[in-house]
């Protein structure tokens, strides 16, 4: 295994990080596991692009089997993680949602994690879901292409409002804009369920200040850090200096993501980024692993 893969030297260096901060480990609520055929699919997509409108090429750095990347993953001290999947098309959810209560029983380490696609009966599936024991759901309007606002989708966001059980969301317009991305369509869902726990993947990348402005307005907003500050991340969308301040208050709320395995630069990379924001050791410790451990009593 190189090192890129998550070698004893990797391991190490990340353990040095969070030890260094007087941490237990890691909570990365960003995290991809998923049916193989499936990753393989979102593996190809990756592998397909090349430099452009989407930024660089995007190597995986951790592919590898299921076992790998799970060892690779404990190896750095991620005490919590998430199997982050999503559909793309109406009839799918079910069977992810199924794949995903094996993953969860076979792997203890892995925060419980569902999804949903607006479509008929997408509020029994929730609801089997959240009584098959999920911890967490995966929402992605952009590759989902839909309005998260969509009437099919009300009362599941009310029903996981009221479960207070947390979604972590793609709908942001990085790297790539669809319809339905940016902060107007999840600002109209909060209106109407205010107390929904949303965390805002990749900080709502590039619309950062937007939904930096939904968090002020609404007290259960989360906001994960995936690829954000990163060289790569600051290649796509440059994260504006003049936030940093806000970012830093609302630090109680910002939790560590990092999208392994489908990262195109080793994982150590990620937590460095946060560090060099020079934001302090509390807010370090909070993000890396205190606001997630809070938030999932882990």
């Amino acid at each position: 295994m190189t090192e890129a893969r998550g070698s004893a030297d990797e391991a190490a260096r990340v353990r040095r990080f969070w030890t260094e901060l007087g941490l237990p480990g890691l909570v990365d609520v960003h995290t991809h596991f998923m049916p193989e055929r499936v990753l393989r699919k979102v593996w190809a997509y990756f592998d397909a692009l090349t430099p452009g409108a989407a930024g660089p090429a995007w190597p995986i750095t951790y592919r590898g089997e299921e076992a790998e990347r799970l060892a690779a993953l404990r190896g750095f001290g991620v005490r919590a993680f998430t199997a982050m999947l999503y559909p793309h098309r109406p009839g799918m959810a079910e069977w992810l949602n199924g794949w995903a209560v094996d993953f969860a029983r076979r792997t203890p380490d892995c925060l419980h994690t569902a999804t949903f696609f607006p479509e008929e009966g997408v509020e029994s599936t929730v609801r089997a879901a959240i009584e098959a024991g999920a911890r967490v759901f995966k929402a992605h309007v952009q590759v989902g292409d839909y309005d998260p606002a969509d009437a099919l989708l009300d009362s599941t966001w009310g029903l996981l409002a009221e479960a207070r059980v947390p979604v972590v969301i793609h709908c942001g317009s990085g790297p790539l804009p669809g319809r339905h991305t940016g902060p107007g369509p999840v600002g109209r869902v909060l209106a109407r369920h205010p107390g929904l726990r949303l965390i805002v993947a990749h900080l709502g990348m590039p619309e950062y200040e937007d939904f930096l402005d939904l968090a002020d307005r609404y007290e259960e907003v989360r906001l994960d850090t995936t690829m954000v500050f990163t060289d790569f991340g600051e290649h796509l969308a440059p994260f504006p200096r003049r936030a940093l301040p806000r970012l830093a208050d609302l630090g109680h709320r910002v939790l560590l993501g990092s999208d392994f395995p489908n990262i195109p630069y080793p994982y150590l990379h990620q937590l460095r980024a946060l560090e060099r924001l020079d934001l302090g050791d509390d807010w370090l410790r909070g993000v890396c692993h205190d606001n997630g451990a809070r938030l999932f009593a882990r």
